[in-house]
């Protein structure tokens, strides 16, 4: 069992480095930002089929809506806490800058992000997932997509596999695109059950908690050739287009991921369901949504500052190492109330920022 989950697992991790060359050398032939978006969405893909799968068990199978909900928190704390911390750590080592900007575009990325943050502080109160969630999130992830598609196109900066697949002739160069896509995604699909039990039966077997083990174990097999791809593109002077990928990542985590989790779970029990949350995963699922509200006000004027990612990297790391109720809670507290005290003390150009992002949203989709 433990063979095949290693087994399982490396096919995953392989699969989206492939994913992720494919989707690069795809913005060649669509607009920056829609790519940027499509990289984010199929750089997750390995970790959307791992928590379907979980969805999709959890009403036959005592448990598996802990593991749902465990390898979804913890895939958005990993992408912020470590993901983002790491890119400008990355480019703060190679530049010595203290602040990167984003570029003006991300503005849809972070407004949607402020949105859907905002909206899944409700998710918690109301102890469910539900349908109703499912329409709301994944109604933005729809906007947002399509915003992204409206915008203009430019020419892409690549490196390695992606740049030699994007050298090729239009014909062979898609159609190398789509074999990318097609087998990787077929990989991926044959390897998340494998993967998602053997990660539960191997915490059984070795005494470690089932939930740790899906929860952050999953979708750092699942993340890391995206966290590598932003890397290297923090190494390599792209700070931005790094930066951006991950904040990408996170609008599809928030809208399209949390989204689907209700509507596999409904038709896999064959009737409208919610998904209920016990207090484990309301802890988990307050914590995520406080973090995600610090990370967007901290890059809502578009700049992210070493210091800041510091912090965020720190408070992460708390979180691995105390695990207890108490710790998660004090934790979010900790996350509001700095989002409250950089809004009202130290944040005129943030508050400005936030201000402005609808009218520069609606602007591009007028």
């Amino acid at each position: 069992m433990l063979l095949e989950t290693v087994a399982a697992g490396a096919a995953i991790f392989g699969s989206a480095f492939l994913l992720s060359w494919a989707a690069e050398a795809a913005q060649v032939d669509i607009p920056r930002a829609l790519a940027m978006a499509f990289l984010a969405l199929i750089a997750v893909l390995p970790e959307y089929a791992v928590d379907m799968y979980f969805a999709w068990q959890a009403p036959h199978r005592e448990g598996y809506t802990a593991f749902a909900t465990a390898n979804m928190t913890g895939g958005n704390r990993l992408l912020i806490g470590l993901g983002w911390a790491t890119v400008v750590g990355t480019a703060w080592l190679r530049t010595r800058a203290r602040t990167f900007a984003l570029d003006r575009s991300q503005s849809v990325e972070v407004f949607f992000l402020v949105v859907a943050t905002l909206y899944s502080f409700v998710i918690p109160w109301k102890q469910t997932i539900s349908l109703w969630d499912s329409a709301v999130l994944v109604s933005l992830f729809v906007a947002y997509m399509i915003l992204a598609a409206r915008a203009e196109h430019e020419e892409p900066e690549l490196g390695g596999p992606a740049e030699w697949i994007a050298a090729l002739p239009v014909a062979r160069r898609r159609a190398v695109v789509v074999f990318l896509f097609a087998y990787s995604a077929t990989a991926i699909l044959a390897a998340a059950e494998p993967f998602a039990e053997g990660l539960v039966a191997n915490g059984r077997r070795f005494g470690i908690e089932e939930f740790l083990l899906v929860q952050w174990l999953a979708p750092l097999a699942s993340e890391s050739p995206e966290f590598i791809i932003c890397i290297l593109f923090a190494w390599q002077g792209k700070s931005s287009a790094g930066i951006s990928a991950l904040v990408s990542s996170a609008v599809n985590q928030w809208t399209l991921l949390i989204g689907m989790l209700p509507m596999v779970y409904s038709l896999s029990a064959g009737a409208p369901l919610a998904m209920p949350l016990d207090e484990r995963q309301i802890e988990e699922m307050l914590l995520t949504t406080a973090q995600s509200a610090f990370a967007v006000t901290v890059i809502a004027d578009l700049r992210f500052s070493v210091r800041e990612a510091a912090v965020l990297l720190v408070l992460f790391a708390c979180q691995l190492v105390f695990t207890d109720a108490a710790v998660r809670y004090a934790l979010s507290g900790l996350y509001l109330s700095m989002t409250v005290w950089i809004l009202v003390t130290g944040g005129a150009d943030k508050r400005r920022a936030l201000r402005a992002l609808p009218e520069f949203v609606l602007g591009r989709g007028g």
